[in-house]
């Protein structure tokens, strides 16, 4: 499930993901431009929940 979700983010264009050729193998993900841009809404949401 975390998979599918982190592919379709990256899709979107909210996560890049960068593949190792290494053994085990290692993908990392970073936020894009596009992802940062929704930071100041998960802070609203964060600080809206404390409230409560």
């Amino acid at each position: 499930m975390l998979t599918q979700q982190l592919r379709e983010l990256e899709t979107d264009g909210i996560v890049h993901r960068k593949v190792y050729a290494e053994v085990p193998p290692r993908v990392e993900y970073s936020m894009t431009a596009k992802g940062k841009t929704i930071i100041p809404i998960l802070n609203d949401l964060y600080e809206w929940g404390s409230e409560i």
